[in-house]
C-alpha cells in the first residue's frame, strides 16, 4: 500500500510545467502584435504621439479579446465536461481539474498585457529622449527583440528544449510579424501621399 501511497503523494506534487509555458503564449501575442502595430504605424507616419496611443490602444482591444477567447473556450470545456459526467462517458474528466473562466481570462489578459507594456514602454521612452523617427522604430524594434530572446529562452527552459532553437524561433517569427506590417504599411502610405 505504500508505493501506491507514495505514488498518489507524487503525481499531486508534480508540476507540469510545459502547461505553465502555454501561458507565455499570450504576453508573445503581446509583445509582437502590438510592436508590429506601432511599427506599422510608424512606418505610416512619424508623430511618436500617434505610435504610442495606437499600441496603447491594440494593448487594450488584445487584452479584452484574450480575455473573452479564454473565458468562452474554459466555459465550452467545463459544460462538456459536466455533460460527459453525467452521462458515465469518461472518467478522466472527473479527475482533470480545470481553471476557472473568471481567474484564466483574467490571466490571459495581464499575460498579453505585460508582454505589450515592452514596446509601449520602449517609444515612451525613445519620444521623451530621441527625436529622430528612425532612431526611435529602432529602439522599439531592439526593445521587442531582446523581449522575445528572453520569452523564447524561457519557453525553452520550461518545456525542456534546446535553448537556441526556441529562442531563434521566436525572435524570427517576431521579426518576420513587424517586418510585414512595417513594411506593407510604409509602401500604402508612400503609394497614397496620405496623412493624419
Amino acid at each position: 500500500m505504500k508505493p501506491m501511497l507514495e505514488n498518489k503523494e507524487n503525481e499531486e506534487d508534480y508540476i507540469d510545467y510545459t502547461q505553465r509555458a502555454l501561458w507565455l503564449q499570450p504576453s508573445v501575442l503581446g509583445l509582437v502584435s502590438i510592436a508590429s502595430l506601432m511599427m506599422g504605424v510608424g512606418g505610416f507616419y512619424e508623430d511618436a504621439n500617434l505610435m504610442f496611443f495606437a499600441g496603447l490602444i491594440g494593448l487594450i482591444a488584445g487584452a479584452c479579446s484574450h480575455g473573452i477567447r479564454e473565458y468562452g473556450t474554459l466555459s465550452s470545456q467545463i459544460k462538456g465536461d459536466n455533460v460527459a459526467n453525467k452521462n458515465q462517458e469518461a472518467e478522466c474528466t472527473k479527475k482533470e481539474k480545470l481553471p476557472n473562466p473568471f481567474k484564466a481570462a483574467g490571466a490571459s489578459a495581464i499575460a498579453f498585457s505585460l508582454g505589450a507594456m515592452v514596446p509601449l514602454l520602449a517609444a515612451a521612452a525613445a519620444a521623451a529622449a530621441v527625436r529622430d523617427h528612425n532612431v526611435r522604430l529602432g529602439v522599439v524594434a531592439g526593445a521587442t527583440s531582446l523581449a522575445l530572446l528572453g520569452f523564447g529562452g524561457l519557453e525553452a527552459v520550461l518545456r525542456k528544449v534546446p535553448l537556441l532553437n526556441s529562442s531563434l524561433r521566436v525572435l524570427v517569427g517576431g521579426w518576420i510579424a513587424m517586418g510585414i506590417t512595417f513594411g506593407l504599411t510604409t509602401l500604402i502610405g508612400t503609394s497614397i501621399n496620405r496623412k493624419f
